[in-house]
């Protein structure tokens, strides 16, 4: 079985959601958004290694509130940087010598169900990278001064990534050598080193949440996401509110 390094990135603001506060404390189904995130990665016999990276300013939060939680889900906290590239950099410099694949998914992206795990794992371990995403269905325009359409744009062979993206190793460690300026995406570092980033079929339902709205529409759709097959009778510490 190929060992995975699972890095969580969520040391952003999260000015778009408003309010006070890291979004990824926010509460989801009664956990906060981060520890939901978390939980589909903790238990799978092929992850070696889970970080979560946050905030400079959320680390006492962090080790006081869920110090003991995370703990026991054997994870580890890192501090990030100014950007997520930042700090995305800054875990892979703790990855573990036993993984051979890296796996980074956005803290607040906990609608992720195992069946697109494992989907994304498959795939990078055959190719060397992969990553989730959706074909876009929508309409697309540009708008321009004044909030006037410039143009209607064509959606063919339009996707929208989503995380998981998945590497082998050695691939984004030299693909984060580079030049991080504008990287929104750790695909886009790993195709700037002329490596291809093979496409899986992503959900509608693995939202990012950026706005409270993003965080309601979690509530709805988290019940619909498809299960893991039972391994058997151990009990998760947060099995109980599970929904």
């Amino acid at each position: 079985m190929v060992k995975v390094s699972v890095i969580v990135p969520g040391a952003g603001a999260g000015r778009r959601f408003g309010g006070r506060g890291n979004k990824i404390f926010q509460r989801l189904k009664g956990q906060p958004v981060f520890i939901r995130t978390l939980e589909a990665f903790t238990l799978r016999d092929d992850v070696c290694q889970t970080q979560l990276v946050v905030s400079t300013e959320d680390m006492d939060e962090i080790k006081e509130r869920f110090g003991g939680n995370l703990g026991f889900m054997n994870v580890a906290v890192t501090v990030g940087g100014a950007t997520r590239a930042d700090s995305v950099r800054n875990a892979l410099s703790n990855v573990s010598d036993e993984a051979e694949l890296i796996c980074v998914h956005d803290a607040v992206r906990p609608c992720i169900a195992a069946p697109w795990i494992d989907a994304v794992f498959e795939k990078a371990e055959k190719t060397g990278a992969a990553i989730l995403a959706y074909p876009l269905h929508g309409t697309l325009k540009n708008v321009g001064e004044g909030d006037v359409i410039c143009e209607t744009l064509s959606r063919a062979g339009l996707w929208e990534a989503q995380t998981p993206q998945v590497f082998r190793k050695d691939l984004l460690i030299k693909a984060y050598e580079g030049d991080l300026f504008g990287a929104t995406d750790d695909a886009r570092l790993v195709e700037a080193i002329g490596h291809p980033v093979s496409v899986v079929m992503g959900d509608p339902r693995n939202i990012k949440i950026t706005t409270a709205g993003d965080l309601a529409m979690a509530e709805s759709v988290i019940k619909s996401l498809p299960k893991p097959k039972p391994k058997g009778g151990f009990d998760h510490p947060f099995a109980e509110s599970r929904q």
